[in-house]
């Protein structure tokens, strides 16, 4: 069973994503699976700021509950400004990739193989993620919902995709009754069941 610590911080990078960028996501996730709370108290601060992300109160809790302490610096997590509400997505999503790219069987494929009798996972899903302005490539962002061991389950996943050839995976695996983010609210909205098999549901989203 994953720490308070843990938990805390893989639900503080859940409410990051797209608002970090990706390159540094994933990593931190990565860490998190392997238990390296310390580095990410010396390092996700510091990225915060770097990055300029405000962070809202319940954020900020998270964080403190997250890596103070790990040995985050008491300044560092105080100098991560607040925001009041966070400004609008810079992404749009839809279910299948814009790019009409038929890129997905061999990631269901390995993602069956890996997910198979899991008993912990409730939900795979996949939705295709894009800039807003219609400039870069999509992105496939896999979303998992999971009833235990939501960061270690991300971290497995995220080497899973980086060996098929993804270099900055999207793995976003949400703890089962999670108060979810606008971002992953809108992804599901626009996702498609990725594995057949797996139970699967589409959440009853309130409109933002």
């Amino acid at each position: 069973m994953e720490s308070q610590a843990a938990t805390a911080c893989h639900e503080l990078l859940l409410r990051l994503a797209g608002r970090l960028p990706d390159r540094q996501l994933w990593r931190f996730r990565d860490w998190l699976a392997a238990g390296a709370l310390d580095a990410l108290a010396g390092t996700l601060p510091l990225t915060l700021l770097r990055e300029r992300v405000g962070i809202t109160v319940a954020e900020s809790m998270l964080l403190n509950t997250a890596l103070l302490d790990a040995g985050a610096d008491p300044g560092l997590l105080n100098s991560v400004p607040w925001v009041d509400e966070l400004d609008d997505l810079d992404y749009t999503f839809t279910p299948e990739s814009p790019e009409r790219v038929n890129t997905g069987d061999s990631v269901a494929v390995v993602l069956g193989a890996v997910l198979h009798g899991r008993p912990e996972v409730v939900d795979v899903r996949g939705s295709w993620r894009q800039h807003r302005s219609g400039t870069g490539p999509a992105t496939r962002v896999v979303l998992v919902t999971s009833v235990a061991d939501a960061a270690r389950l991300a971290g497995e996943l995220q080497r899973v995709l980086r060996a098929l050839g993804t270099y900055e995976p999207g793995v976003e695996v949400m703890p089962e009754g999670i108060d979810l983010p606008p971002y992953h609210e809108r992804a599901l909205a626009a996702s498609e069941p990725l594995l057949p098999g797996v139970i699967t549901y589409r959440r009853q989203l309130v409109p933002r």
